[in-house]
């Protein structure tokens, strides 16, 4: 069994990961519902915390049903950081996430985020501090290092556990591929070859099919994996990978009445949590995903990403089901 602190997350659990606009409680909900076993909320400026700013803040919101539930904070100040996991804390999450990987100019290149990886020393200053600062499990996202020839991930790893971390999530891309080429898990085996540490290790990165969460389950000796960009409009794809690994065959995707419900379900949360405007214009990045590969869909897309009310949505989202009643993913 895979724990964090005393939480039991299984055998080998699946992690939503979190991602800066996807992330939010809606999406977590229809992952939740759809068999992820440990979600982390978007990232948290621990700037914004501090000086409370309404949309730090917000991202604090999580819900009984959601646990176990990490926050994620990032920033480049110690001082700061310890003050934004104080501030976490007190909100209740079952954990405490920093990220050390953000790929992103606005981020990492004002030392946050995965541009700490240019100054190891640091993150494990900063880390032990934010350790010493909460009683709640400490864990880390993070790269395998800037670039390749700066990758000191095993390094990494050991010296945040000695600091007190109690899990590290893994994207196997350095920085300067940000999302691009292929992720070398390789590396991962690495992390778990290093006989002090004992930590559990989450891999992260390309895992979008359950065949791929399969073969890398058994060939990279990772303790559980984190999904990010195949969940987006697809949040089936826990369970479909947990079957598949209990069976070796495949689930039957979703049809078009279960993709109908989810998005009706995603936006309703989205418009009940942040008002009907801001709540349908954060569904707009969505709708795409959730009816991926529908022929002719275009002109739908089209309606939903310019609809302004909640009833205009709701309607389309009854069309869709009514034009396309006979077809079959």
């Amino acid at each position: 069994m895979v724990k964090i602190g005393n939480l039991d997350l299984g055998e080998f659990p699946l992690l939503l990961a979190p991602m800066e606009d996807v992330s939010d409680p809606p999406f977590r909900a229809v992952c939740k519902e759809n068999g992820a076993d440990l979600m982390y909320t978007e990232f948290i400026s621990s700037e914004g915390l501090i000086r409370d700013a309404v949309k730090s803040v917000q991202k604090l919101d999580i819900f009984e049903y959601e646990r176990p539930i990490g926050i994620q904070i990032f920033g480049n100040e110690i001082e700061s950081m310890r003050e934004a996991a104080s501030i976490v804390e007190e909100a209740g999450p079952d954990m405490l996430d920093i990220n050390y990987g953000c790929p992103v100019n606005k981020v990492a290149c004002k030392g946050a985020g995965a541009g700490i990886l240019l100054d190891i020393d640091k993150m494990v200053r900063m880390t032990a501090e934010i350790v010493k600062s909460v009683n709640i499990p400490v864990t880390v996202k993070t790269r395998l290092g800037w670039s390749q020839d700066t990758i000191r991930i095993v390094e990494v790893a050991e010296r945040l556990q000695d600091v007190g971390i109690q899990a590290i999530s893994i994207h196997a891309r350095t920085r300067q591929q940000m999302y691009k080429g292929e992720a070398d898990w390789s590396y991962l085996n690495l992390v778990k070859d290093n006989p002090r540490l004992h930590i559990p290790v989450f891999g992260n990165g390309d895992i979008d099919t359950p065949e791929r969460a399969k073969e890398y389950r058994e060939k990279y000796n990772v303790d559980g994996m984190m999904i990010g960009r195949a969940s987006i409009g697809y949040p089936w794809i826990f369970n479909e990978i947990k079957h598949y690994f209990e069976t070796g065959e495949k689930l039957a995707g979703p049809d078009l009445a279960e993709r109908i419900r989810v998005t009706k379900k995603h936006l309703d949360f989205s418009v009940e949590w942040k008002g009907e405007k801001q709540g349908i214009l954060e569904m707009r990045r969505h709708y795409t995903n959730y009816f991926r590969g529908m022929p002719n869909f275009k002109p739908f897309r089209t309606q939903m990403v310019t609809a302004e009310s909640y009833q205009e949505v709701a309607a389309l989202l009854e069309e869709v089901g009514a034009v396309y009643a006979d077809y079959q993913f």
